[in-house]
């Protein structure tokens, strides 16, 4: 029988050797040791003007996901969270074209914290990781548990996050002609689901069908193309369908199960019957 062997944690925050920019390093060179996915490093203390400078900046390894990652050795404070959200802010509306998230890392994840946190958490996509320094005979040794996930944005069994119309994707987001695009779209899907229509909010056009969210797709009109989404899972048999007809594809999204589609007018008229193939077996698995 193996002895038990009792591990010996450390704070950081009071360590003459392994300090913040230690923590920095190490993070930078292995990303992976967060468990928050297959994340590479994108930048470090990445200057935001007026603001500081954020921590590290990763990025989805095949996806279009970022994540604003802060670190603060000890507790939790206010000071912190709003950092952090700030810094979020300022690259989500610097890089609208990616999904962003807000990582805040500490070694102590306060009660106060997790109350404020939680009066926004699904209107903004943060997460938690709490800190532990192990010291062993061979260095120190970090684990990271994540105390809050990420609740996501626009749930397909949940209200949209923020109700928006037509004009917004029209002037805002978008522009009327790929709106238009994506009209073409819900037609598309219309051939198989009479009843269903577009849903408009802040982050992307959904689909209602008798009345109820479902997102088998999604579209995302930009100023100029259409980013359309559809929720299949990876395989041989729906690469092989997107690789044969053409169609130009941004990634496979694995976070949230999409194949991410740039669309346009072209495309629409000449691969219509592929698009219509994806989205009828994409509405097969959701309903």
């Amino acid at each position: 029988m193996k002895n038990h062997v009792k591990l010996k944690t450390i704070n950081l925050k009071n360590h003459s050797e392994y300090n913040e920019k230690w923590l920095h390093n190490v993070i930078a060179e292995d990303p992976s040791i967060l468990h928050i996915g297959d994340v590479i490093l994108k930048d470090k203390e990445r200057i935001q003007h007026g603001a500081g400078r954020l921590d590290l900046l990763l990025q989805d390894a095949e996806g279009h996901g970022r994540y604003e990652v802060e670190i603060q050795l000890g507790a939790t404070d206010e000071s912190h969270i709003i950092r952090t959200i700030e810094y979020w802010d300022i690259e989500r509306k610097r890089y609208p074209q990616y999904d962003h998230t807000a990582v805040i890392v500490a070694e102590d994840i306060t009660s106060r914290f997790l109350n404020v946190v939680g009066l926004f958490n699904g209107f903004i996509p943060i997460m938690a990781l709490q800190l532990s320094a192990i010291e062993t005979t061979e260095g120190i040794g970090l684990h990271f548990t994540k105390v809050i996930d990420t609740i996501h944005l626009g749930d397909d069994d949940g209200d949209p996050p923020e109700e928006t119309n037509r004009e917004y994707w029209e002037n805002i987001r978008g522009t009327k002609k790929t709106v238009g695009l994506a009209d073409k779209i819900l037609n598309i899907a219309k051939e198989f689901i009479p009843t269903a229509e577009f849903s408009y909010n802040k982050y992307y056009m959904g689909f209602w069908v008798d009345g109820k969210a479902c997102n088998f797709a999604v579209c995302r009109p930009q100023k100029n193309a259409l980013r359309l989404e559809v929720r299949l899972p990876q395989s041989e048999e729906f690469d092989e369908i997107i690789s044969e007809a053409g169609l130009d594809v941004l990634d496979y999204d694995k976070r949230w199960g999409n194949y991410r589609l740039k669309i346009s007018a072209k495309e629409i008229e000449s691969k219509a019957e592929t698009l219509k193939t994806l989205l009828i077996k994409a509405y097969d698995i959701r309903k």
